[in-house]
C-alpha cells in the first residue's frame, strides 16, 4: 500500500454512487422500456422476463466488477480520483474479492443501511462491505493521472 492513503469518506463515494446511478439508468430502463413497452412500468413481480434479469441484475453486477477490476473503480469513481484496492497491498482486487464485495453490499445494507454509514465512523473508511473483501477505497493524489 501506498506511504499514506487518503481514505475516501461516506460523501465523495455517495457522490460517486449517484454518478453511476445516472449513468446506469438509461442503459438499463431505456432498452427495457423498448422491449417490454409500458407493460414494464406497471409490472408488479420481482422479475418481467429474461430480459429484464440481465439488464436489471447481471448487466450491473458484470459492468461493476470489470471496472474494479479494469480501472479500479466504477466511471462515479473514477471522475472523483477515487480507487477500490486491495486493503492489504492497495493493488487491484482479484475477482473473488471483487465478487465478495459486491454481494457483500446486501448484508451492509439490510440494517437500515449501517454498514455503508459505518464509513463515516472507521478509522480506514471501510463500510461493511470494504471489511468482508479487504478492501479499501481511496483518494488519488491530484498529480496522479485519472485513468491509471
Amino acid at each position: 500500500m501506498q506511504d499514506s492513503p487518503h481514505y475516501a469518506g461516506f460523501l465523495l463515494r455517495a457522490i460517486a454512487t449517484v454518478i453511476d446511478v445516472l449513468l446506469l439508468l438509461p442503459v438499463i430502463y431505456l432498452p427495457l422500456s423498448w422491449i417490454y413497452g409500458a407493460d414494464y412500468w406497471q409490472h408488479q413481480g420481482p422479475l418481467l422476463g429474461l430480459w429484464d434479469g440481465l439488464l436489471n441484475y447481471v448487466l450491473p453486477l458484470v459492468l461493476t466488477l470489470w471496472f474494479w477490476r479494469r480501472f479500479r473503480g466504477t466511471p462515479g469513481k473514477m471522475l472523483l480520483r477515487l480507487r477500490v484496492v486491495d486493503a492489504a497491498t492497495g493493488k487491484t482486487m482479484t475477482l473473488a474479492q471483487s465478487l465478495l464485495r459486491y454481494f457483500a453490499y446486501i448484508p451492509a445494507m439490510l440494517p437500515l443501511g449501517l454498514g455503508l454509514l459505518w464509513i463515516g465512523w472507521d478509522r480506514r473508511k471501510q463500510g461493511w462491505h470494504d471489511k468482508i473483501a479487504g478492501s479499501v477505497v481511496i483518494r488519488e493524489p491530484r498529480d496522479t493521472p485519472a485513468g491509471g
